[in-house]
């Protein structure tokens, strides 16, 4: 599948052949590829792989013990795997190093002492880790994100890739050809239920089995659900588990901001805030927090008490919201059921992985408010998010009203076009959007 992320192969490609190179940290959630992507990018741009996976082995941590020293737990990894680690040809790969604090504290000294051996650690719940982390080396190590795969990949998983490029070439907000159109919405209703994950994404692709994939999809939920339990803080487990499991409903409200009194009766904020905070530090839920004055930068005047919380991936939106295949593909169900929030979903995640910034929405006094705010070149850019084919956007009319954008993004499964300082942007063309309709 690492064929598909053919972006961040791109930027592996440019951290291998940097002067500079540091020590890289490669950060997603769990089952997002991670390990797949490293394994291949190895095998195709190194001579050798020194693969060691913390997890499935504990005592790679007693090599990390004492002083750290990177030439001699090179030379101890060397021999441990019974073949030698060189410079110039071996990419070193510690995976799920999260499992070892002294593996992630030693990284300062790779940076600093053997920047010649290129090194990548990746790591499942690596934010949980560094988010109370004492010793990590600040400045010491690059970072990359793999997210789910985007639309856009997913065209390219399913042999699509002319009608990608087809798509990357746009430069003008010029309607696309009908045909063209009405099968992109199609394929977006599919995206809706398979999602992003590299294993359903699979499994589709080779069977189109959409039973199978659902599977798969649940399957991965259950996994989830044991990390809870064998990660989290004892203390935490039954509050992530409520978040976990209220998200579905928190997003089909009319009304998305998360409500704790909807989790129980009696629940507070400030009881599930570490709650939240480890969902996002583990990179499965996205938080997008309100502002109420979209001056630039948007997070100095967030109201971070106010938020709508968003899946990592709509196909486990979907799946833990038990949404049948024929509500999400037939009919125009994938933009009315669930009052959108597949939609706003999808959204959040296009947004997210090509923008790589912490996103906001804007909700007035009135009640009037605008789906997501993002920073583009020192500007504020509003995004409504509309699930039907209508052209009303009362909210996005009294922002535009107020503060007087110098452009407004309607997200609709209407044709590209741009009338005025409105464009109006299918939601598989988010990717064009950021890339070249905004300019």
């Amino acid at each position: 599948m690492a064929f598909m992320k053919r972006d961040l192969e791109l930027q592996l490609n440019h951290w291998k052949s940097s002067k500079r190179r540091k020590p890289l940290i490669l950060r997603g959630a769990r089952q997002v590829g991670k390990t797949h992507l490293l394994k291949a990018f190895g095998k195709a741009q190194f001579t050798d792989l020194a693969y060691f996976n913390f997890e499935e082995d504990p005592r790679l941590e007693e090599f990390f013990e004492g002083k750290l020293d990177p030439l001699a737990i090179i030379k101890k990894l060397s021999i441990y795997r019974g073949a030698p680690i060189h410079h110039d040809r071996t990419l070193i790969v510690l995976d799920e190093i999260q499992s070892s604090s002294l593996a992630i504290t030693s990284l300062k000294y790779f940076s600093e002492n053997a920047s010649q051996y290129p090194l990548i650690a990746a790591g499942s719940l690596l934010g949980i880790k560094l988010a109370g982390a004492k010793s990590f080396p600040v400045g010491k190590v690059d970072f990359l994100n793999l997210y789910p795969l985007t639309f856009f990949e997913f065209l390219v998983a399913l042999g699509k890739q002319d009608l990608r490029q087809y798509l990357e070439d746009l430069k003008e907000p010029t309607p696309i050809p009908a045909p063209f159109h009405e099968d992109l919405i199609d394929l977006l209703r599919t995206y809706f239920f398979v999602g992003g994950m590299p294993e359903a994404v699979e499994t589709y692709r080779a069977a189109e089995d959409l039973g199978e994939v659902r599977r798969i999809q649940n399957g991965i939920l259950k996994s989830y659900l044991l990390d809870f339990s064998k990660y989290a803080p004892p203390t935490e487990v039954i509050k992530i588990t409520q978040i976990w499991n209220a998200i579905p409903s928190q997003l089909a409200k009319e009304n998305k901001k998360f409500i704790f009194s909807a989790i129980a009766k009696s629940a507070r904020a400030r009881e599930y805030e570490s709650a939240i905070q480890w969902l996002c530090d583990a990179e499965l839920i996205l938080k997008v927090a309100r502002v109420e004055v979209p001056r630039f930068p948007l997070g100095g005047y967030a109201d971070l008490s106010a938020f709508k919380v968003y899946f990592l991936d709509v196909g486990l939106l979907g799946a833990l919201s038990h949404l049948s295949a024929k509500m999400i593909l037939h009919g125009d169900a994938l933009f009315t059921e669930f009052k959108g929030a597949l939609n706003e979903n999808f959204v959040s995640q296009e947004l997210t992985t090509h923008l790589e910034q912490a996103l906001f929405y804007w909700k007035s006094a009135s009640e009037a408010e605008v789906d997501f705010l993002i920073e583009y070149e020192g500007a504020v850019i509003p995004l409504e998010v509309k699930s039907g084919v209508s052209a009303h956007s009362k909210s996005l009319k009294e922002y535009q009203k107020r503060f007087n954008p110098s452009l407004s993004v309607r997200i609709s499964p209407l044709n590209l076009e741009r009338q005025s300082g409105l464009l109006n942007c299918p939601p598989y063309l988010i990717r064009v959007l950021l890339k070249s309709l905004l300019a």
